[in-house]
């Protein structure tokens, strides 16, 4: 049985991911920071909680300590994200008040959490016979569509840039371990808690692109980056 971890899983994209990848035959781990939420969630749909905090060097540590312990990993997604730049109204702040904190705190979720995670679990998928990783990107942080006449529909600086950095750092991963399966998803504007609920289709919808990469045969593609309509532009 492909056993499989998703981080950030106890609400919205994560935890309808494990949803659909549990009815699919999968092991879920599902990585929380609320340990509390996470035995909640994990119990609602048949998953496995592990406390996981991908800011926090211990707690991922210790995520690995618990899979490994369990028999091993198959697949990561890479699913924890944050919008800093989201106000209570439920509204972008302009580019001109986002700081180097604000890009901080993005950062440490969306990039630096995503490495970390990466990191502490490459041994575990390097013993797998058909190792994958899903890194939850976003159409935002396509330079292609940022760049071209009107933008995109929620235009920001740190989020954005915090996915095109994924992008990149998934074209290296996919370079560097060619025996894995690395790739980045733009699940669509999806209505979740990251954005205040305003997105445009359901978690269902968002989450088809996700599990369909997370189920990837060893000939699947890799270093790409895709929608549910197929490759996206850089």
């Amino acid at each position: 049985m492909t056993a499989t971890l998703i981080t950030g899983a106890n609400k919205g994209l994560g935890f309808e991911t494990a949803r659909q990848l549990i009815a699919a035959g999968h092991t879920v781990y599902l990585g929380s920071r609320d340990a509390e939420r996470g035995r909640r969630a994990a119990e609602q749909l048949g998953a496995r909680p592990v406390q996981l905090d991908v800011t926090d060097d211990a707690s991922v540590l210790a995520a690995v300590r618990v899979i490994e312990a369990d028999g091993g990993l198959d697949v990561l997604v890479n699913n924890a994200g944050v919008q800093s730049e989201m106000g209570e109204d439920n509204t972008m702040i302009s580019a001109s008040d986002v700081t180097a904190d604000v890009m901080r705190k993005t950062f440490e979720t969306n990039v630096f959490g995503l490495v970390r995670v990466t990191h502490a679990f490459l041994p575990l998928l390097q013993r797998s016979s058909n190792p994958v990783v899903v890194n939850v990107s976003s159409g935002q942080g396509s330079l292609t569509r940022s760049s071209a006449p009107g933008g995109p529909a929620s235009p920001s600086v740190a989020y954005s840039s915090s996915k095109s950095a994924v992008n990149m750092i998934t074209v290296q991963y996919a370079l560097a371990l060619p025996h894995l399966r690395i790739n980045a998803v733009g699940p669509g504007f999806t209505k979740t808690d990251l954005n205040g609920q305003t997105g445009t289709q359901t978690v269902e919808q968002g989450a088809g692109v996700i599990v369909r990469m997370a189920q990837l045969d060893p000939d699947g593609p890799t270093g790409g980056y895709f929608d549910a309509q197929g490759p996206l532009p850089w």
